[in-house]
């Protein structure tokens, strides 16, 4: 079983993240000019997802990736992508843990989120986390003219984390 390991983004880090943008989000991944003004606005946390496993390509691989803005008073998870090849096997859900501690750390009200509404195995992990729908955004995603759900985690309350292995991409 490989071992997983987070830490924080770095630029060395753009290319392998674009590349996974795109092959997982297609026409609506980010680019590289949307990527580095993200990380450069105010509250953004982000990390990467690494995995030490003979076979994989070059030290420190990055098979996952997430993110966090956080406002004064709510987070905002802004994205969480991972590895086709490393779906379901937990990254997700560990990405999304430290995404979690980080607005526990950061003294933040709720986690909120939004997520396609046809994503199932995503919808499966947060709603283990606790998360739970508060409304439907139409056309949220483009060019694909997909709806999402807007998601909120309240922080108010006991620490909950997923215990199956179920993974989002």
């Amino acid at each position: 079983m490989p071992e997983f390991q987070i830490r924080p983004l770095r630029s060395s880090d753009f290319d392998r993240v674009l590349w996974l943008e795109r092959d997982l989000f297609g026409s609506g991944a980010w680019t590289y000019g949307m990527l580095a003004d993200e990380l450069a606005g105010l509250g953004r946390w982000y990390i990467v997802a690494t995995v030490d496993e003979p076979g994989t390509i070059g030290p420190d691989p990055v098979i996952g990736y997430a993110g966090l803005w956080f406002d004064g008073d709510d987070a905002q998870v802004m994205t969480i992508g991972v590895a086709r090849n490393y779906q379901r096997s937990g990254v997700g859900r560990l990405l999304l843990d430290a995404l979690i501690e980080r607005a526990r750390q950061l003294k933040a009200e709720a986690v909120l989120l939004e997520v396609r509404v046809d994503n199932e195995p995503a919808l499966a992990m947060y709603r283990r986390f606790g998360f739970e729908v508060l409304a439907v955004r139409k056309r949220y995603y483009q060019p694909e003219d997909k709806d999402a759900y807007t998601m909120r985690l309240d922080l108010r309350t006991e620490p909950r984390t997923a215990t199956d292995d179920g993974n989002a991409a």
